[in-house]
Parts: structure tokens; C-alpha cells; sequence
């Protein structure tokens, strides 16, 4: 079962963290479960906020994601007026020319940087007296096979798309702290289902994929190896939580009420249970270290930062993470990590992230009103009305 981040938009937000049984390591496996699960939580929500829900944003995961570097060079229309917003907007509009696979679709452009014709980086041009400027953004692609998996599912409820977006650049603004988010970091979200990878080069987002393992995997291997419930593994790795056997201070024992092995109940040693931890954990990060020495970018990571529910209760998993990885890591110790439960982290970072879009404005949806085909090509419409007309 995994965690649905849906952010709803009508007259208010309307933030939603769904359990679903449809999706298994990150893939979409029962459309009509998911759009059952869904359609009941909304129908519960604008019920009890006496509003009618019409449409949402939602996380994607970063393995039907595809993250495209580019940038334009912009002629101001009017030098001596400054840069304007039509100026930028424009910008905008034609840093999205680049060439698409058959099996990819824009969902975002993520801007950069504005560097004006003396060389100076601004983060917004409006006003400046500059002839022209440069825009470096990040064109971002999703799978189209993914997207009319969701547009499916969203279709049955009748409920329209506001845009997606990718989980660790969501995650970035309350994950990193000052330093961070000038530094060239990997993000690791940690999960319930999945592992997430956001590899940030200062504010560029640079890459991104997903490792179908999470902290629900550690407690199914729990579970499996020692014979017992999913919710008797669950709390004993909650209790016990510990990324390294060597880290062990009294290896204790630990008497199992739900093992089927000994007539319900039998004994065995906090270092048994610690070993299957550490073998997951230490697949997570090799799995994590084999994708981005892969890609060419492990030798340009400074440093790894650690977040997600999947993690937070496993003491040490920052060293278990460096161990692996041959690179610093960290607890995540953003300015606003503190202050927001992890189930809920990603959902809270959904609502900044849209909320602090710094050229959008408010829009309405109509993405799932035609065919599964009208709504790829209508989306990049969504995406033109995202920004200053």
C-alpha cells in the first residue's frame, strides 16, 4: 500500500494523502481501486469544507520523469521601458522548444536563471533596463503512458488535472537548508514504497528516478523473515530502529507475539532484527549509488541529504548512507523539516511549491474533458496559462 499526494483546488486548497492498495512500487496497478480510494476521500473533504472540488495537482515520481536542460537568449521589446512581463512570459513560451520523444510530454518548465546582457543573474528580469536577457531553465517530460494512466483514473471521478509535479523538486524548498540550496546536493526521499532521487546543482534540478524500495519494503522483509504480522514487524522497527548492527548497544531480546513458527510467540535476539534492517537499507543505497554513477553525475554531488517517512525512524541511516554512497549524508534539516509530521512532507511541499510558483497566477482546469490524446496535447495549453500573459 502506498501514499497518493493529491493537492485539490476549488474556492480554498484542499491537501489529501491517500492510502492506496492500486499502486506497487510506484506502479499503477488497479485504476479502478485508486479512483475508488480518491473519489471517497473528496466526496469526505468537500463534504466536511462545504465546497465543490473540481480539480488537483499531484506528485509524480521521478522514474516517469525526464529533466531537459535549455536556455534562450531574449531581445527586451523595449529597452528603455525595461524587460517586461510579456517579455519574460515570451521567454518562457519559447525555452519549451526542444525536441520531444514520440513517448513524452511537458509538464513544467522549472526557470533557472536570468542572466541580464551585463552578466548579472537576477531572480526576475521585470523592470531591469537590459536589452536583452538570457533564461537557463529545466524542461520537464513525463512518461505518456503514466499521465494517461492518471488522466484515466481522474476521468472516473470527474475530477480535472492541474498539473504534476516531480516529488524531490517539490521536496527541495523545506528539505535543504540555506547552504543546501546553493550546494550540489542529492535529495533522497525515502519512502513507504519508494525511494526518490532529486539531484540539485544549486537551483538547477539536474536528475531525478525512483528505487521501487522503501521503508515498507524493510517491514515486509521484517515480517517474511521472522514469521510474523506486518503490524507486529512494523512496531518492532519502529522500536528498534537501527541502520547498523555494529552500532549496537545491548543486543536485547525480543519476544515475538504473532509468530507463527512457536505457537504464536518466540524469542529471538534485537541483533537479528537489526541484520535484516541493515541488509535492506544497504541495497537501497548500493541501488541508489549504481543509478547515479550510471548517469555520470556521482562525482559532481557534494553532498546527500535524507528525508521521508521511510527513514526518519532508523537511527544511523546516515551513516549507513555514506558507507554506501562514499559521499557526506544527512539527516534533512530544512527550516521547515521540524515543524511538519513526515507522513505528511511531501504533501506540505506540494502546497508551496505551487503556491510560490514565481511567474504564475492562478488558473482553472480542463485537462480531462476530451480524449486520452486531447488531454496530452492540451496540457502544455495548461502549462501557457501557468504563466503572465
Amino acid at each position: 500500500m502506498e501514499k497518493l499526494t493529491i493537492l485539490i483546488k476549488s474556492k480554498l486548497y484542499v491537501l489529501l494523502v491517500i492510502n492506496v492498495h492500486g499502486i506497487q512500487r510506484g506502479k499503477i496497478v488497479d485504476e479502478n481501486e485508486i479512483a475508488k480510494v480518491i473519489g471517497h476521500s473528496i466526496q469526505e473533504a468537500e463534504s466536511e469544507a462545504g465546497l465543490k472540488i473540481n480539480s488537483a495537482y499531484l506528485t509524480i515520481p521521478g522514474k516517469y520523469v525526464t529533466i531537459v536542460q535549455n536556455s534562450i537568449t531574449k531581445e527586451a521589446k523595449d529597452k528603455y521601458a525595461g524587460i517586461s512581463a510579456k517579455d519574460v512570459a515570451s521567454s518562457i513560451m519559447q525555452v519549451k522548444d526542444i525536441d520531444i520523444p514520440e513517448n513524452k510530454q511537458i509538464i513544467d518548465i522549472v526557470e533557472n536563471q536570468f542572466i541580464l546582457e551585463n552578466g548579472k543573474t537576477v531572480s526576475d528580469p521585470i523592470g531591469n533596463l537590459s536589452g536583452s536577457f538570457t533564461l537557463k531553465a529545466q524542461v520537464i517530460l513525463a512518461d505518456k503512458d503514466y499521465m494517461r494512466q492518471i488522466a484515466s483514473i481522474f476521468r472516473k471521478i470527474n475530477l480535472d488535472i492541474d498539473g504534476l509535479v516531480p516529488i524531490t523538486l517539490a521536496q527541495r524548498s523545506i528539505a535543504l537548508d540555506t547552504n543546501e540550496l546553493n550546494d550540489n546536493v542529492m535529495l533522497l526521499d525515502i519512502g513507504a514504497g519508494n525511494t526518490d532521487i532529486g539531484v540539485f546543482e544549486g537551483s538547477n534540478f539536474v536528475y531525478t528516478n525512483t528505487i521501487p524500495l522503501g521503508g515498507d519494503t524493510i517491514t515486509s522483509d521484517i515480517a517474511l523473515v521472522l514469521n510474523i504480522s506486518e503490524e507486529e514487524a512494523e512496531k518492532l522497527k519502529k522500536q528498534y530502529g537501527l541502520a547498523l548492527k555494529s552500532f549496537i548497544d545491548n543486543d536485547n531480546e525480543i519476544l515475538l507475539t504473532t509468530c507463527k513458527d512457536d505457537n504464536g510467540k518466540k524469542v529471538i535476539k534485537s541483533s537479528q532484527l537489526i541484520e535484516i534492517i541493515e541488509a535492506r537499507i544497504e541495497e537501497i543505497f548500493s541501488l541508489v549509488n549504481k543509478d547515479i554513477t550510471l548517469q555520470g553525475i556521482k562525482s559532481r554531488i557534494n553532498n546527500v541529504i535524507l528525508t521521508g517517512q521511510g527513514i526518519t525512524n532508523i537511527s544511523k541511516s546516515d551513516v549507513a548512507g555514506k558507507i554506501n554512497l562514499n559521499i557526506p549524508v544527512k539527516i534533512a534539516t530544512g527550516r521547515l523539516i521540524s515543524i511538519v509530521r513526515p507522513e505528511y512532507r511531501t504533501a506540505y511541499s506540494l502546497v508551496r511549491y505551487i503556491g510560490s510558483r514565481p511567474f504564475a497566477k492562478t488558473v482553472g482546469s480542463n485537462i480531462d474533458s476530451n480524449s486520452n490524446e486531447s488531454i496530452l496535447k492540451t496540457i502544455f495549453e495548461r502549462i501557457k496559462e501557468f504563466f503572465y500573459s
